[in-house]
């Protein structure tokens, strides 16, 4: 190295030079951008936004505007109801005909969902119900058919679980029922009971029964046989051996069932409520529908889609809590 040679000194040891420190300290927008790409509720706002403002866009229609038309083009219109005159003369679109003409856009379900909410716990008439009275109506229709059907399912379940030649013997019938959609069955229950009430009732318990018996029934069968040998061993008694060994053992399977058999009742009490005409949620569906009010069936869809978030929600965390993990 010649003597003119200049050697550059070396950075002090734990010290970055200035665009080192830049490059690797992330700047605040940069963190922001971290934090919305990594919160999905961030996301969540904004698909919501940007869905309601895309409806809104479509089913968006301006003033009526009049130019053009004669005088007797509008008294045709204003005969057929496509247009009302307002107080100072001026012609508007009609807005009872407008309900049924097209979708209606996110403002006027809102309106609809106001004045429902307002009278949510309010009997106008013996059909004439609020929305909160019909949502207990159809939880309450969806509760008993559906406990019913787990109850017994779980019961039969464990019963052929146990007995693999049993099992074996019903499961063929097991496999062409539960296929069956729960509405096929309405006809047939409705003639033997004669009750709508109950009707209803049994169709959500034929939509719930089948997927938990058949889980049920292959979650013990296939039971570890190390479980109950020791339960043998230790010489439990029957009732213990079911509480402590099987059911415990088999709770993942049977969560999973009751899991399935829980949406297939929720689907089924809607439809079943509509044929029936009996009061519920599906029931404020069709009469909106028989009424031509195009908002007052998209909020009873979005009611239908609640109360379902709302139930599974609650039955996710009851299943959390009795799920074995080994």
């Amino acid at each position: 190295m010649s003597a003119g040679t200049v050697v550059p000194e070396d950075p002090p040891v734990g010290k970055e030079t200035g665009s080192a420190r830049s490059a690797l300290k992330p700047t605040k927008g940069r963190m922001m951008v971290g934090q919305a790409a990594e919160s999905p509720w961030m996301i969540t706002v904004f698909l919501a936004v940007v869905f309601l403002l895309a409806w809104h866009l479509v089913t968006l229609r301006g003033a009526f505007d009049g130019k053009g038309l004669t005088e007797e083009q509008l008294q045709m219109m204003e005969f057929n109801g496509d247009i009302v005159r307002s107080p100072d003369g001026t012609y508007l679109w009609n807005p009872e005909k407008e309900k049924v003409k097209g979708i209606p856009g996110p403002l006027a379900v809102m309106e609809k969902a106001r004045e429902e909410l307002s009278e949510a716990f309010v009997k106008k008439g013996t059909n004439d119900h609020g929305i909160g009275y019909l949502v207990l109506y159809t939880v309450s229709r969806f509760g008993v058919g559906f406990l019913a059907a787990s109850a017994v399912a779980v019961v039969l379940g464990v019963f052929l679980g146990l007995n693999k030649v049993l099992f074996k013997a019903v499961n063929p019938f097991i496999q062409i029922l539960k296929p069956i959609s729960p509405l096929a069955w309405m006809p047939l229950l409705l003639y033997t009971v004669k009750d709508p009430k109950w009707t209803a009732i049994l169709v959500v318990f034929m939509a719930a029964l089948w997927p938990t018996l058949a889980t049920t029934a292959f979650g013990v069968n296939s039971l570890r046989k190390d479980y109950l040998h020791v339960a043998a061993i230790l010489q439990l008694s029957w009732p213990k051996r079911l509480f402590k060994v099987i059911l415990p053992g088999a709770a993942p399977t049977i969560v999973n069932g009751l899991r399935i058999s829980f949406g297939s009742a929720l689907v089924a009490v809607v439809p079943a409520e509509m044929l029936l005409g009996e009061l519920g949620v599906g029931y404020l569906s069709w009469i909106e529908w028989n009424n031509l009010d195009i908002s007052g069936v998209i909020f009873a869809i979005l009611v239908v889609g609640c109360v379902g978030v709302i139930l599974d929600s609650g039955f996710n965390k009851l299943a959390g809590l009795v799920t074995y993990q080994e």
